[in-house]
């Protein structure tokens, strides 16, 4: 399995490094107030891909945290009543 996963990476990784030799022209990012960003395809991409991630994983973040509390107030209590049914 742990080669199977790694396989799948190397061939993930050929791909995105063929992708990047394959669009190296320059695309042009317009926004507002006549802002214009150029730069290659490949960097828009990635750019805009890890950004989503980021975003991503910060948005789960507080939910994470949380469960987390409560998975240690719940084996708090778990190892309260444990003792107490030795105890008895």
């Amino acid at each position: 399995m742990k080669y199977s996963i790694r396989f799948i990476a190397v061939l993930l990784l050929l791909f995105l490094l063929s992708f990047a030799v394959k669009n190296t022209e320059t695309v042009s990012l317009r926004y507002y107030f006549n802002y214009e960003w150029r730069a290659p395809l490949i960097l828009m991409v990635l750019l805009f891909f890890f950004t989503g991630v980021i975003v991503g994983i910060l948005s789960c973040l507080r939910k994470i945290v949380r469960q987390r509390r409560e998975i240690i107030t719940l084996k708090e209590e778990r190892s309260t009543v444990d003792t107490y049914n030795k105890i008895s």
